[in-house]
């Protein structure tokens, strides 16, 4: 079942008989207008959503620049230098995301709190 919500439609996955909040968002007929309570559930779908694509696409990246790095011959197992050379390709990968998100998460901070 879809609902759109201005420029945003969402999916609902009823889980049982019993009437969830996803239903009541579904089964709403007010013009679209949403309870506080509707706008906070719905504002964390989506950010579950946007957390979940990130994180395929740190894995894609992640995935790509390796590969590309680190196997020269593609074949059906990797030796040894490739293998070290991924792990430590995917380790430096993860430890500079890593320490970008902190560092902009805590930049975040920071501007909210002069606000």
């Amino acid at each position: 079942m879809f609902r759109r919500y201005g420029f945003l439609e969402v999916k609902f996955y009823p889980e049982d008989n019993s009437e969830s909040k996803s239903e009541t968002f579904a089964n709403k007929r007010d013009g679209g207008k949403l309870s506080g309570a509707q706008k906070e559930e719905l504002m964390d779908q989506v950010k579950q959503q946007v957390a979940v694509l990130l994180a395929q696409e740190l894995l894609q990246k992640i995935t790509d620049k390796c590969f590309r790095k680190c196997i020269t011959k593609p074949g059906t197992s990797l030796d040894n230098s490739e293998q070290k050379c991924l792990s430590m390709c995917m380790d430096r990968y993860m430890d500079s995301f890593s320490l970008v998100s902190r560092t902009y998460a805590g930049r975040l901070q920071r501007e909210r709190g002069q606000l």
